[in-house]
């Protein structure tokens, strides 16, 4: 795989993302890890499943940072 065109050297090893309601109560907290994706881009991901608070029903949930410009050139 080619290198990415850019990386950020001031980007941490990862990202703690806290999901809440409209009423600001806590589903759940994520972290999300650095990543190099299969497109050469670099950023961070995670793939949870996260509980409703209230009624207990599950969720699966994903998140993906891209760095913006870090995509290799073909």
């Amino acid at each position: 795989m080619p290198e990415p065109a850019k990386r950020d050297p001031n980007a941490p090893r990862f990202l703690d993302i806290t999901v809440k309601d409209a009423e600001g109560k806590t589903w759940a907290t994520v972290i999300v890890k650095e990543k190099e994706f299969s497109t050469g881009s670099v950023g961070f991901y995670a793939s949870e499943k996260i509980k409703n608070p209230v009624s207990g029903e599950r969720y699966q949930c994903g998140f993906s940072f891209t760095l913006v410009g870090s995509k290799p050139a073909n």
